[in-house]
């Protein structure tokens, strides 16, 4: 039965919208009027996306937690024994955004069609990235889709918890920086002109430190919004440069070769790529496959070039060991755990373990660097304030001096 999105007026003559099934519009429209609704238009959710020339969610993506919520109840009703388009059903009613309920029937309308979940869900791309349908189609594929259901979940919501960790541990360096900066400027634009302006009365010639001060103050003054559009330019021009992919591939190229930030970009990008491995791997994908997929969550251009060059090596006949030791971009222990998975047997399991060990490795160097960012950001406040302060007394010193 396929989804009708709808805009009508209701009694108070305010316009709702909303999203219901039907075998028709004429039927929708006739439940509207049952309702005491007054339809302005009904219109087939997928014909209304392909209007608009895009998917819906191609213009606002669905967010990852909603992602793992998603996946967890779709997984728990499949589970249950439920069929994939009641599951669907359910979850479209448990869910309280009517764009994603919008999405989730128009789904449910492709797998009552005939389609399979993972061609239904290809109709979302920026929704259910490669890695998601990719599970999803394994799934169908083997005959346990609630299994496969399961292990995504989880994984989905490893990625939504570790993402929302790093953001979490960044979120005081940020403020203590903003906050940092303001306090600076604050001083240089209000505090110290006016002390300064006491000092120059006195006719004497001041320190070079002092005169760097108020020229700094000065130009603060005169030209802030020189300042502000100076950074907007440079923002714009950034992300105009980020657009060309050579240029994104040399940055991230040289982001890697950065003393800490490389090591926790490596850590991140392995990290991602062996979990999304050991998913596929586990979900009956074939491993040249998954491995060509894999590389595709890498975030970073050059690891995801040397992962899909992994690929082509394994395809060839190379170990998984020997595909992504050549890359140099994953940590020995991992290497290790994956070459021992490989003599064992147990690929899936040591794949598992190897990406859980090193988010726990990427966890403890980010909380190392936020413990740390704090006392250094505090003696750099301090030095600054300092400098400011030595700026103002040295003239009041040096006038004591001379009247003593």
């Amino acid at each position: 039965m396929p989804a009708f999105e709808y805009v009508v007026l209701d009694a108070s003559g305010k316009q709702k919208k909303g999203v219901l099934e039907g075998d028709s519009p004429r039927q929708i429209r006739q439940q509207l009027k049952e309702k005491g609704l007054v339809p302005l238009s009904v219109d087939a959710a997928s014909q209304k996306q392909q209007e608009k020339g895009q998917s819906l969610f191609q213009s606002h993506a669905i967010s990852a937690a909603d992602l793992a919520l998603i996946t967890r109840q779709v997984a728990t009703l499949l589970q249950a024994g439920l069929p994939v388009e009641e599951a669907l059903k359910g979850v479209a009613k448990q869910t309280e955004k009517p764009k994603i309920t919008t999405m989730i029937l128009a789904v449910r309308s492709k797998v009552v069609e005939g389609h399979t979940l993972a061609q239904a869900l290809s109709e979302y791309p920026a929704a259910f990235p490669d890695l998601y349908r990719a599970t999803v189609d394994a799934g169908e594929r083997s005959g346990h889709l609630g299994l496969v259901m399961e292990q995504l979940s989880d994984y989905t919501e490893a990625r939504y918890q570790t993402k929302k960790k790093v953001q979490s541990a960044m979120i005081y360096p940020i403020i203590l920086v903003i906050f940092s900066i303001l306090i600076v400027v604050g001083m240089l634009t209000f505090v110290v002109p006016k002390i300064v302006s006491i000092l120059e009365t006195s006719g004497q010639e001041l320190p070079l430190l002092t005169r760097i001060m108020i020229g700094g103050s000065d130009f603060l003054q005169l030209w802030w919004w020189a300042v502000i559009v100076v950074i907007g330019l440079l923002v714009f021009g950034w992300r105009k440069l980020m657009q060309s992919e050579s240029n994104r591939y040399a940055f991230h190229k040289m982001v890697l070769r950065l003393p800490m930030i490389g090591k926790m970009n490596r850590g991140f990008n392995a990290a991602r790529v062996v979990s999304t491995l050991a998913i596929l791997s586990r979900s009956g994908v074939p491993l040249v496959e998954a491995l060509r997929i894999a590389g595709e969550v890498a975030g970073n251009l050059v690891i995801r070039e040397a992962v899909s060059n992994g690929a082509v090596k394994l395809q060839e006949g190379a170990s998984l060991f020997a595909s992504l030791d050549q890359t140099g971009y994953f940590p020995p222990m991992m290497m290790q755990m994956i070459a021992s998975g490989e003599r064992s047997g147990e690929l899936d399991d040591m794949l598992q373990r190897a990406a859980a060990n090193q988010d726990r490795e990427l966890e403890d160097l980010i909380n190392t660097i936020v413990s740390l960012f704090e006392p250094i950001m505090l003696v750099v406040m301090g030095g600054v304030v300092l400098l400011i302060v030595l700026s103002i007394m040295m003239p009041v010193i040096s006038m004591n001096s001379s009247i003593g």
